[in-house]
């Protein structure tokens, strides 16, 4: 656990208020869990313990079971409240946002590709039971191998990235079977001595997202368990291939999240403790033309990013709702838009958290305020592919008329 002095600030009563029901309410509470996390961020990130008590935080505010069936007390919600949510969490603290957001996309693993049966027994267990998802699923990485041993399959490997590691209850796998190229995703508990969870991920930002790599030893699975499979058969749809668009609108989410983070921080200091410049003529900093200007300038930006954000996650509801029979175009067109927020989401929140100090003064480069933890959170995960490829996505769309080919990154 961490330390008493590196935890959260105190949270709010929440099992003595009702539960949030419409989504204002619940980006309600998800701002309620931003002013926990943000009262001590800067501290936290010194100090990288694991999240633990972060992640019960997250369990305690209901955030986790956002995606969860109602009928087993989650809360209803559907994916552009969640890149909402995971916006708001991340504004407060960049890792915490990411772990939130990978929840989601693996809560929502079985949707992707399990059957409807798996789907829903899958969704109930994880609803009931607050599971927090980890997911060791790194494609540049050598593929898991699994071996068929007749009822069951067993998962042998290793992934250089496992986020969520420790702090999860359960972990995604994924592997292709020994002599042929079938992909299986399974659910395993996390706390197994066949998973061991390695504290390599000592990287400049997302400190607290326990990304380090993990080795896997005969972890074994029933095949009952195999995602989407039926008597060891799969049926391939193209909503299978929707974990591109929806992990990147995760990214999107907390890429925009540390950037609002950063904004609002800055402003405040700017607002409470920034010195007009000598020679300026002004008394306040905020009276300061070129303060209006770069403030201005970053607002502009990101309401801009914010907005096209929030029209493609709506865009994408359509295909959620007919998960059965989304087209390959229709799942194309809309990894093109998801490429293009992807790019101006990177663009802007490194503008945002690497600008802000032209507005601060330099005595806001010390060490305790860490200012610099925003630039370099988003700095760490923005380089997760190139976003030169997103551009060409949309470029070869717009000339050419081509929607990209499903892969792992597009």
């Amino acid at each position: 656990m961490t330390t008493t002095e590196n935890r959260p600030a105190t949270a709010p009563d929440w099992a003595a208020q009702p539960a949030p029901r419409t989504e204002a309410e619940w980006l309600a509470r998800a701002r309620q869990v931003r002013e926990v996390l943000a009262a001590d961020a800067a501290a936290r990130d010194r100090a990288g313990a694991t999240p633990y008590d972060e992640v019960a935080l997250l369990k305690a505010s209901g955030l986790v079971t956002l995606l969860g069936p109602a009928e087993h007390g989650g809360a209803g919600q559907e994916w552009p409240t969640a890149y909402r949510v995971v916006r708001e969490v991340a504004a407060g603290d960049g890792s915490i946002g990411q772990l939130l957001g990978y929840h989601y996309l693996w809560f929502w693993a079985a949707r992707l590709v399990g059957t409807a049966e798996q789907i829903a027994a899958v969704e109930a267990d994880a609803t009931r039971n607050q599971w927090f998802f980890g997911g060791a699923v790194n494609p540049r990485d050598a593929d898991v191998t699994i071996r068929d041993t007749g009822e069951e399959i067993v998962y042998n490997g290793a992934k250089t990235f496992s986020t969520g590691s420790k702090v999860s209850d359960v972990t995604v796998l994924e592997g292709v079977v020994e002599g042929t190229d079938t992909h299986i995703f399974a659910i395993v508990p996390s706390a197994q001595e066949g998973l061991t969870f390695h504290d390599d991920w000592d990287n400049i930002g997302q400190r607290l997202t326990e990304s380090g790599g993990v080795t896997i030893t005969d972890v074994t699975v029933p095949w009952a368990a195999a995602a989407g499979f039926v008597d060891k058969t799969f049926a391939p749809r193209v909503y299978n291939t929707l974990n591109v668009p929806v992990i990147q609108l995760v990214f999107v989410s907390f890429y925009l999240g540390i950037a609002r983070g950063a904004l609002e921080t800055a402003a405040e200091y700017t607002r409470t403790t920034t010195r007009p410049w000598l020679h300026g003529g002004h008394d306040r900093a905020v009276d300061e033309p070129y303060q209006l200007d770069l403030y201005g300038d970053y607002q502009s930006k990101l309401w801009a990013v914010e907005a096209l954000a929030d029209q493609v996650a709506q865009e994408g509801l359509a295909i959620h709702h007919d998960a059965w029979n989304v087209t390959a175009r229709e799942r194309g067109e809309h990894e093109v838009r998801v490429a293009a927020v992807k790019a101006r989401a990177t663009e802007v929140s490194l503008e945002i958290t690497g600008g802000i100090f032209e507005g601060l003064g330099a005595r806001a480069t010390r060490s305790d305020l860490a200012f610099d933890r925003f630039w370099r959170n988003v700095r760490t995960h923005t380089l997760h592919d190139p976003v030169a490829y997103k551009r060409r996505e949309v470029g070869a769309h717009l000339l050419r008329d081509e929607i990209p080919e499903p892969t792992w990154y597009s």
